[in-house]
């Protein structure tokens, strides 16, 4: 369920004057910039693109880079790209960073088939390359074999399973696990052609069968770039709300908060399950998530935040 409230209808053309007049005189009014864009769709942020660029020849996304500074103006950027550009961006930003995949992982576990391959679509429009050219330039061996198999995919989306194949590829999972053969090709194959439905019969299988979650027996066994890939992204197609929980925990309680972590989480699904990972927030901490993030960041990004979370003015 999502935690943004929009308008069911709105001006785009009056929108776009609100945030010119923002951008005019000595400093930028963030208040009338969050009163707009934290409180717009995402159908209604490229309404007010458009019509931005018509009524004044000039792009908004440059205009209030230009204008935004540090966490705020990353937030307003993230915002204002259409989902499959935004998310076209995080992947390219993870794999300059080379290392930390666990962007792509969320990017090619969480999204529908058709989402993922609008990414790519996107991602090829931006950068000139493939995603996963680009992915597997900065990745090799077993780990490159994984990400670009998950970026590539297109699951099918339905609920059908098949029982008898749950059980004997759980039967794999756990032969690979207590072998040490996390990288075995079967581990791949499974992992990036199967559909959610039917991997998360095979998980509940092998937890039925073997006692404890795939996701413990992994992380039970010493840490490497692989199995750290292959766990998260088992744990983005098992319960994507729980894994995007735990980032927001991880993110507010780190030593200095990781507002990247924030603001990607925040923005990509306040329009999607935001309000459901809230209640799995409050439930795991006993603090409401918009408290732990009142506390932990300040300013007009703090305001942003607290918009896209639903809190009312």
């Amino acid at each position: 369920m999502a935690s943004l409230i929009a308008p069911a209808s709105h001006v785009p053309n009056e929108d776009a004057e609100v945030l010119l007049k923002a951008c005019k005189g000595w400093g930028t009014n963030e208040k009338a910039l969050i009163s707009i864009l934290g409180h717009r769709n995402a159908a209604q942020r490229k309404q007010i693109r458009l019509a931005y660029a018509e009524l004044f020849q000039e792009d908004l996304v440059k205009r209030l880079e230009s204008e935004l500074s540090g966490d705020f103006e990353k937030a307003v950027y993230r915002l204002l790209l259409d989902p499959e550009d935004r998310d076209a961006v995080l992947a390219n930003v993870a794999i300059r960073k080379s290392g930390d995949y666990h962007v792509i992982v969320e990017i090619a576990c969480v999204l529908s088939s058709e989402e993922l391959l609008a990414v790519r679509r996107a991602y090829k429009a931006r950068y000139k390359h493939s995603l996963e050219e680009d992915l597997a330039a900065h990745t090799s061996g077993d780990t490159r074999k994984l990400l670009v198999g998950l970026v590539t995919a297109f699951r099918y989306e339905g609920d059908e399973i098949n029982v008898r194949l749950a059980n004997s590829e759980a039967d794999i999972l756990r032969d690979a696990i207590k072998d040490k053969a996390f990288n075995h090709e079967e581990v791949i194959r499974i992992v990036t052609t199967r559909s959610k439905a039917q991997l998360m019969a095979t998980f509940n299988r092998y937890r039925d069968d073997h006692g404890s979650y795939i996701t413990k027996d992994l992380l039970d066994e010493p840490a490497d770039e692989f199995k750290t890939v292959l766990r998260t992204s088992i744990r983005c197609i098992n319960n994507h709300k729980k894994y995007y929980e735990k980032i927001l925990r991880n993110a507010i309680r780190k030593v200095g908060t990781d507002e990247d972590a924030l603001t990607r989480v925040i923005v990509t699904r306040a329009e999607r399950d935001l309000n459901d990972i809230k209640e799995l927030y409050y439930k795991r901490n006993s603090v409401p998530l918009e408290q732990a993030v009142a506390k932990d960041t300040s300013g007009d990004y703090k305001d942003l935040l607290l918009a896209l979370l639903g809190k009312e003015d």
